[in-house]
């Protein structure tokens, strides 16, 4: 726990890799691919505040969020960001430009929901049903949203049997904060900012994904000045999980430095 704030697992050798989970998760939800990814990096696993064994912050907004996770990073590092993690990545890029090396957006967005000039987002109902169910029936709208993001794969029970494990294993995050992170995906809007981020940026993303549509990754990887888009066919919100192999590859391939 760093500055009784934020919990970071550090392990493997080699250049610095940050992973930043999603909305409702903590760093546990990378627990299938770690191992292989500190063959080749030194992880630093974030639990986001409020999530996980992260305590919450006040007031919780986006920019206190990157903020108090910039202060526990290290030096120079890569960052890999996953859905909301993508966004809180792509900030730090911008606003750390000197430490931030490159950055690996997963299944992630400059805007969540869908806008009259952005068809790539979600409808705004969906966040909203989580927003006004999450206090009620905390458990059910949490597999409602797990069976979300599996939606599109190959292999759905697996998928969600997986995500199930990883996601109950700690306790139930903050809902102070799952809230605040609601109002974060329903508000943030990052589309002006993106052509600005100037690091290397591969952009990883399952072909049917339910909640950031690919058509966003397309877009992102024609704003951006250096980046790669790796697609994974038959794959929803957790490439990671879908095939582990390819995305480890993929990251090795792309961010691995002597």
């Amino acid at each position: 726990m760093s500055g009784k704030t934020v919990h970071i697992e550090t392990l493997g050798s080699g250049t610095d890799l940050v992973l930043l989970h999603g909305w409702a998760m903590h760093g546990g939800i990378w627990s299938g691919i770690r191992d292989q990814l500190a063959q080749q990096f030194r992880l630093h696993i974030l639990d986001l505040p409020g999530h996980g064994l992260s305590s919450a912050c006040d007031p919780g907004d986006f920019d206190h969020v990157v903020n108090i996770i910039q202060e526990t990073l290290p030096a120079k590092y890569i960052v890999c960001g996953w859905s909301l993690g993508g966004q809180v990545a792509m900030e730090l890029a911008l606003r750390d430009s000197k430490r931030v090396k490159g950055l690996a957006l997963v299944s992630t967005t400059p805007c969540f929901v869908k806008q009259y000039d952005w068809p790539c987002g979600m409808e705004s109902k969906f966040l909203q049903y989580f927003m006004e169910n999450l206090h009620q029936n905390y458990r059910t709208t949490i597999n409602r949203f797990l069976t979300l993001q599996i939606s599109g794969e190959q292999n759905m029970s697996i998928a969600l049997a997986q995500l199930r494990q990883f996601f109950f294993e700690r306790d139930q995050p903050d809902h102070n904060a799952l809230h605040k992170g609601l109002l974060i995906l329903q508000t943030n809007d990052m589309r002006e900012k993106l052509p600005r981020i100037e690091q290397p940026v591969l952009l990883l993303h399952g072909e049917n994904d339910m909640i950031t549509h690919r058509s966003a990754a397309q877009w992102m990887h024609a704003q951006l000045k250096h980046s790669s888009l790796v697609m994974f066919p038959r794959c929803g919100h957790a490439p990671f999980l879908t095939d582990p192999e390819k995305f480890v590859s993929s990251l090795n391939e792309s961010f691995f430095f002597e």
